[in-house]
């Protein structure tokens, strides 16, 4: 499984968080207290000091996080985790650094870390805003993932949609050239929102016209499966950063 990463996580999961803006943004997410399964705790408890990484305010060594130098790829805000598994096992070659602050989801990931032996897998327990802001540095990343964010369907709910022009000019500058930010949703206004902004980000060029097709990488959900068979669309957008 690889040497112990040596950023290790101590993290009080018992918190509820319902304010939705901190610092000078606005989360995209309340924090509620879930419930959380026997295996995930145990998951969470035994495994986190292991794959987790602890927030803080200096930039993060990602080859020395992985213990290795290979292709790095973010995800933010992976659910249950059923998708970041299935992505990271399938792509060994690459390391998956994995964002998500609800505790029963990272408790899930974990189970499926250990059960598919999957050594190119951590886990930040915070706010994606600030964890680009503070640890990652410029130029970092060769790819980020971003499937199915919460739409905040709501019209004057909008505002606290995660794909916003601050967000992704903060995330396209950690992107090397020629890396990829692949976003996916069910929900079309949000969908033409992601667009919208994406192309008004000069840095970014978009790889298909308008919305991609589904790339092999990206695997179906059950949700996802069950919602095509219902008729409901999923749009995915592939942008690239450009050359300086």
């Amino acid at each position: 499984m690889g040497q112990r990463p040596s950023n290790l996580l101590s993290t009080d999961h018992s918190i509820v968080q319902t304010k939705h803006t901190h610092g000078n943004h606005i989360r995209s997410y309340v924090l509620r207290q879930g419930r959380i399964s026997e295996a995930q705790q145990r998951s969470y408890s035994t495994l986190m000091p292991v794959y987790g990484i602890k927030y803080s305010k200096q930039l993060l060594d990602l080859e020395k996080s992985f213990n290795r130098a290979a292709p790095k790829i973010l995800e933010i805000g992976f659910g249950m985790g059923e998708t970041s598994a299935t992505i990271a096992e399938n792509y060994p070659q690459n390391d998956y650094l994995a964002l998500e602050v609800h505790t029963p989801g990272v408790g899930s990931l974990l189970k499926q870390i250990q059960a598919k032996q999957l050594s190119n897998m951590r886990i930040i327990q915070h706010d994606a805003v600030e964890v680009l802001r503070d640890m990652l540095a410029d130029e970092s990343l060769d790819g980020v993932h971003i499937y199915f964010p919460d739409p905040w369907h709501k019209t004057r709910h909008n505002k606290r949609r995660l794909i916003q022009a601050p967000f992704i000019a903060l995330l396209a500058g950690k992107l090397k050239e020629g890396a990829y930010l692949h976003l996916a949703t069910d929900w079309e206004n949000y969908a033409e929102q992601m667009l919208t902004v994406l192309d008004a980000e000069p840095s970014l060029h978009n790889t298909a016209t308008d919305y991609a097709p589904r790339p092999a990488h990206r695997p179906l959900t059950k949700f996802e499966n069950r919602g095509l068979r219902l008729g409901h669309g999923v749009w995915d957008l592939i942008f690239e950063k450009r050359s300086a």
